[in-house]
């Protein structure tokens, strides 16, 4: 059996699945262009998510499962894999901590008001009329209830916070006072007052965010994005905070990445730039790679369903 990489993992890794699985012949290249010679020779192909295309999919005759090393599938070209049958996994849930805690992050931020301290820090400015709040009896509002953001929920509900989901069902998931749907949730807007997405890029959520919607939240309402950078128009986002139509808005994604340096988001008063990096720790690949040996392992042995197996229809 041959398993492709098409990215270079860390020494570590490769000696640890060379190890573990003595029978599998792994090969390991550092981009997709590197590894187009042996696509027809592969049985599994390990991936980001972001490099393969029709043809990549069309050269891979003897391929039966993509095993994707992130959450994202927006640039996948499911169209070719359902038409060949392969199975698609995903490394979802590797995501839920880094995420849950750059997202509290940013809210404590916000509530402790650190950025204007660090202001007042860096000018010697000794102030304590800094507008401070409480997270404690606050409503928190997250769009998107899976692992992620019942984590995010679960974070709030320590803080004492009342917690909302959007899903696509509206059923009950996890630490989640009240649940909602992608098209009822504008009902809640009102009484939010940290709005986070957490949203995956598909055909429903495509710019599901419009002005209206801003309008309709607090102007004292901070909106967190750290989901996909398709959920809302840059214009509409523009428009948002040059009416001051909330409190404040933290982006980690955006449609183009990376952000321009002459982007205006960078220079708005109302938002705060961070550079997509909400997953990103040390823990990112460990995780990854403990989803993907425990899959190999029952898919060599067929001994049981493999995990994050991914519905190619809807694309999650």
């Amino acid at each position: 059996m041959k398993i492709v990489f098409t990215f270079q993992p860390k020494e570590e890794f490769v000696d640890d699945l060379t190890q573990q699985f003595p029978e599998v012949d792994f090969l390991f290249y550092k981009k997709i262009e590197e590894a187009e010679s042996a696509l027809p020779h592969a049985d599994i192909l390990v991936t980001m998510g972001e490099d393969l295309s029709e043809r990549h999919i069309e050269l891979s005759g003897k391929l039966k499962w993509i095993m994707v090393t992130s959450a994202g599938l927006e640039k996948m070209p499911f169209e070719s894999i359902r038409e060949k049958g392969i199975l698609v996994t995903n490394a979802r849930g590797i995501h839920k901590i880094p995420m849950a805690e750059f997202t509290f992050g940013l809210i404590l931020q916000h509530a402790k008001q650190l950025q204007l301290v660090r202001k007042q820090e860096e000018e010697a400015v000794w102030s304590r009329r800094v507008p401070t709040s409480e997270l404690h009896g606050a409503t928190l509002m997250v769009l998107g209830a899976g692992a992620i953001g019942s984590e995010i929920a679960r974070i709030g509900k320590a803080f004492n916070m009342e917690t909302s989901g959007v899903n696509t069902t509206g059923n009950q998931s996890g630490h989640f006072d009240r649940m909602f749907t992608l098209q009822n949730f504008e009902e809640y807007l009102p009484h939010a007052d940290y709005i986070v997405s957490v949203l995956p890029s598909t055909g429903e959520t495509t710019y599901i965010l419009q002005s209206n919607h801003f309008e309709a939240m607090k102007d004292t309402s901070v909106f967190i994005n750290v989901g996909r950078g398709d959920l809302v128009e840059e214009s509409v986002l523009l428009h948002a905070v040059r009416n001051k139509m909330i409190g404040h808005f933290y982006l980690d994604v955006f449609e183009q990445e990376p952000l321009a340096s002459d982007h205006p988001f960078w220079r708005e008063e109302g938002i705060t730039v961070t550079p997509h990096l909400s997953s990103i720790t040390k823990m990112y690949m460990p995780r990854a790679f403990d989803i993907f040996k425990k899959n190999l392992e029952s898919y060599l042995n067929k001994s049981e369903e493999l995990i994050n197996v991914i519905d190619t229809e809807r694309g999650y």
